[in-house]
């Protein structure tokens, strides 16, 4: 008598799928650690949007030892896999047919029945958590060396509302970096290759600006760091921040007394007309 081993040799399992094949392969391989000793080969088939596709596949598959586990969205395109497999003898595993019959008898509605949707989905949502984690990365003037890959770059004093703009167009899905300007303090050399329509300089009234840093002031104790907040240190700060703005040609925009979501939607704008790029990146 052979062993399990031995009786499995050559045997394969085809996952045809009309996306990447992902999710079945991590199926159909948890469901294979339930048969210890077993010599199985898997292998996906991905991105069937055609019914040549399809017999190319079945082609292939010529012999009882092969089985195929199946995604297929589109109906019609399911139902011919199912009708060749049958024909030539090949045993299929419906994964995704009788998930959705289920699911559209129990919400009464029908499904898309279109091919990627998760992917998409799901890539929007990476795309917001590499914008956030990039945002948190270059924040205050951290990893200059590498603001040549942020698409929007904000440039303001302290206590103008930087970091929570940072963070708040990272969730939109834009990769933000963000340089306090710090009068008689080098900005990074590497500012300088960034293209200067990708710069947004923070402008802030005087009086707002005054009551952000007393309230940090109070928040760390501090209250004895006289030129930080300071009415004339913070008007010579505000006035030569602005002379600097200006001489590099950097665009600028009034964050006084405005929601972060006005200010926010206002550079996006600024940005999109500029590079044809979306304005709400998880839209």
């Amino acid at each position: 008598m052979t062993n399990q081993t031995q009786s499995n040799n050559f045997k394969m399992i085809y996952i045809a799928s009309c996306g990447e094949g992902i999710n079945a392969s991590h199926l159909v391989e948890s469901t294979l650690v339930q048969f210890p000793g077993s010599d199985i080969t898997v292998v996906k088939v991905p991105h069937i949007r055609a019914e040549s596709q399809i017999d190319d596949l079945v082609g292939r598959v010529t012999d009882v030892d092969r089985l195929i586990a199946h995604t297929i969205v589109e109906p019609k395109l399911r139902s011919y896999l199912v009708k060749k497999a049958e024909q030539n003898n090949i045993v299929t595993i419906d994964l995704m047919g009788q998930v959705l019959d289920t699911i559209e008898t129990f919400l009464g509605l029908p499904p898309l029945g279109t091919p990627g949707l998760y992917r998409e989905t799901h890539q929007v949502d990476l795309n917001q958590v590499t914008a956030i984690d990039f945002a948190l990365a270059h924040d205050d003037g951290l990893k200059p060396e590498s603001l040549e890959d942020a698409e929007i770059v904000l440039v303001g004093l302290s206590r103008a509302g930087k970091t929570p703009l940072s963070m708040y167009m990272g969730v939109m899905g834009w990769k933000v970096a963000n340089i306090p300007y710090v009068p008689g303090v080098p900005m990074p050399s590497t500012l300088d290759k960034v293209d200067r329509r990708r710069i947004i300089a923070l402008n802030i009234n005087i009086e707002q600006l005054l009551s952000h840093r007393k309230m940090r002031q109070e928040s760390l104790g501090t209250a004895d760091m006289h030129a930080y907040s300071s009415r004339h240190e913070v008007e010579e700060e505000v006035k030569n921040a602005q002379k600097y703005y200006i001489t590099r040609g950097f665009s600028m925009i009034d964050v006084s007394n405005k929601p972060i979501e006005t200010s926010a939607e206002e550079i996006a704008e600024m940005i999109t007309r500029r590079f044809k790029a979306k304005a709400h990146r998880t839209d």
